[in-house]
């Protein structure tokens, strides 16, 4: 079955791609730059250029930017050696049954490779499991992926072995209906025991690596409640009603509490033996495409934030 799904992706049949919330935004030649690795992005644009790909049925310029849950088709060669390969990855699976699988994805890894890093992200560990048993609606180097979470913060991601389950899961979290909770440790003394951030998030306009609150971004909406304090530093229970990019580390820094250790917007390094920013997505439910039952899903809170909570209330 592994060797077929190799011997399809490398023919010269078309592929279809479904546009996440992640990759809205971006130009159609940027997206497709991250999947054809073998292809420069001028490569890609002729391409383009020479109506090899269409969006929503339609040919497109290179300079057309992808909306949420755009079709994107293309029909040209290109070479399967550039698409992940297994790697014998331990997975700490909390959930699993016949349509998806809750994993708890450590601080460091990326969830799928892009164009920079093709070894050692999630994508590869779930290759390795369960070969072609994935759903592939979000794109070659994305089999299973539903959401994902930055490299640096640990937690519970949702797996689709099958594109129904994709698309049921997606409807639940365009729904609203799935629930996130995270862990943070942001810097300053959060005035409010609690309350709701709401400003719209998209690409920093000079720093691609970043997003931003811009004009024109897309709604996003974070609550956050008060654990603990500390002085200069707050302990915060986090749930998200929608899934940016970068969500919670740029709303945290908007209102002035960036994430502990995450300097990419701001958060200040402590001195416990530890890099990784002080963020875990530690709570999730959902409903299963395969029972249709409600699941409820609790971890305990990640070595980072253990290292950092007994840090801080050391200094008490």
């Amino acid at each position: 079955m592994f060797v077929i799904y190799f011997l399809i992706m490398n023919s010269e049949n078309k592929e279809t791609y479904t546009v996440d919330i992640d990759d809205a935004g971006l130009r159609i030649d940027a997206f497709l730059v991250n999947i054809y690795k073998d292809l420069s992005r001028s490569g890609i644009q002729k391409e383009i250029k020479n109506g090899n790909v269409t969006v929503n049925q339609k040919t497109v310029k290179p300079s057309y930017i992808i909306k949420s849950d755009d079709i994107v088709c293309v029909s040209f060669k290109f070479d399967a050696k550039y698409l992940p390969e297994p790697e014998n990855i331990d997975l700490d699976i909390v959930y699993e049954d016949e349509s998806m699988l809750v994993v708890n994805k450590p601080s460091g890894m990326l969830t799928h490779p892009t164009s920079n890093e093709n070894t050692g992200t999630l994508v590869n560990a779930l290759l390795n499991k369960y070969g072609a048993n994935l759903s592939n609606i979000n794109g070659l180097n994305r089999p299973g992926i539903v959401h994902r979470l930055d490299r640096n913060t640990s937690g519970l991601l949702m797996v689709a072995k099958n594109n129904a389950a994709a698309e049921y899961l997606k409807e639940q979290m365009q729904n609203k209906d799935i629930i996130k909770k995270y862990y943070a440790i942001v810097c300053g003394n959060i005035d409010t025991d609690e309350g709701t951030i709401s400003a719209d998030i998209g690409r920093h306009p000079t720093k691609p690596q970043k997003m931003a609150i811009i004009i024109g971004g897309k709604p996003s909406i974070t609550h956050y409640k008060v654990l603990e304090r500390f002085g200069s530093y707050t302990f915060l229970e986090i749930r998200i009603e929608t899934g940016r990019t970068h969500q919670i580390r740029v709303h945290m820094s908007h209102i002035g509490h960036p994430i502990v250790n995450d300097t990419l917007y701001g958060g200040k390094k402590i001195p416990v033996k530890t890099d990784e920013q002080a963020l875990q997505a530690f709570h999730l439910e959902f409903t299963s495409p395969f029972d249709k039952e409600h699941h409820s899903i609790t971890i305990e809170p990640d070595n980072a934030i253990i290292k950092t909570l007994n840090y801080l209330r050391s200094q008490r």
